[in-house]
């Protein structure tokens, strides 16, 4: 990477972190601290409870959504471990900066595993990928049909979608693919990614079904989260301005997730007439919500973080090697 790259990236990744930052900032300075700190006292058991089942389910779902992509470019993922790898990066996700480190770390992870980093790196891209595709067509889907904020502007925004995904497509198939440069790698690479990975008759059904559960299971905990956090709206009006928050949460402008996901709320409340102190209360308490049912990902790097202490490897050796004795006397 060239010095004017590396500043640009080092820029980007202060930049993102900032850019929730200020968020937060603003609505402070117009709301107050009130909704913030009144939506902390408003999560309740039975909530925590309901998040960490659905949690459960859209985990799984986003595991089986990796190994089918992963699956097509050629790498074994364990449903098991596909599980625990993703409910850690979770964790990460709702814990650091960015939003995206926890499924850096586990692209990382993996591709180290079975000696492959960079194609580890892009199975979960794409498997990423694939989610907010799904997740964007579902939301499209559901802003037309039901009133929001935004109904009067998605007959636009879903011909712009429109549009952009067939220029994707014939750019693709215009992009040249012969010759050794760099570029035509890389297209070769994207192009075999998308067919094996994604489209591919054994993979897209499966990702499609799983995405569209991850999607459900989502917007239920922010209607969950609504409702804890005092909202009265019948959940078909609730509903849309959810897929809107939810959407939101995929920009990388955010601190361990908090930032657009606040800010988006209190917009999509206050024009719905719900009241923006309303929306920021349901974004705060379905973050709190999020994080508990991400909590088992910290369970996962206790466990790893314990497998690797100093002495660990001899303990177990220690241990194998009196079993071994027992064994022998017996």
């Amino acid at each position: 990477m060239t010095a004017g790259r590396l500043r640009v990236a080092r820029a980007w990744a202060w930049a993102r972190p900032l850019g929730g930052l200020l968020i937060l900032v603003v609505l402070l300075w117009r709301l107050g601290a009130g909704p913030f700190l009144d939506a902390v006292g408003m999560v309740d058991a039975r909530s925590v409870a309901a998040a960490v089942a659905i949690a459960v389910v859209t985990t799984a779902c986003c595991a089986w959504r990796w190994r089918l992509v992963a699956g097509g470019l050629g790498l074994e993922v364990p449903l098991p471990a596909a599980v625990s790898a993703y409910y850690r990066s979770q964790f990460l996700n709702t814990t650091l900066p960015g939003g995206v480190v926890g499924d850096v770390h586990r692209a990382v992870s993996h591709g180290r595993d079975v000696g492959d980093v960079g194609r580890g790196l892009r199975a979960v891209a794409w498997e990423r990928t694939a989610g907010q595709v799904v997740q964007v067509v579902v939301a499209l889907a559901v802003l037309l049909l039901l009133p929001s904020p935004v109904h009067s502007s998605m007959p636009v925004v879903a011909a712009v979608l429109a549009a952009g995904a067939v220029g994707v497509v014939l750019l693709g198939r215009a992009l040249p693919r012969g010759g050794h440069s760099l570029w035509a790698r890389g297209v070769r690479t994207a192009s075999a990614d998308v067919r094996n990975g994604l489209l591919a008759s054994r993979a897209w059904p499966g990702i499609v079904l799983a995405s569209t559960v991850v999607v459900v299971g989502h917007a239920v905990t922010f209607l969950i989260a609504a409702r804890a956090a005092g909202a009265t709206a019948s959940p078909a009006r609730l509903l849309p301005l959810a897929l809107v928050v939810l959407l939101a949460m995929g920009l990388p402008a955010n601190i361990a997730g908090w930032g657009p996901r606040e800010g988006v709320a209190a917009w999509a409340f206050g024009v719905a007439g719900l009241g923006a102190d309303q929306g920021v209360a349901t974004a705060v308490v379905y973050g709190v919500l999020v994080l508990a049912a991400s909590l088992p990902g910290a369970v996962v790097l206790l466990v790893a973080w314990l497998g690797r202490r100093p002495g660990a490897a001899a303990r177990v050796g220690r241990t194998d090697a009196r079993r071994l004795e027992g064994a022998a006397c017996g």
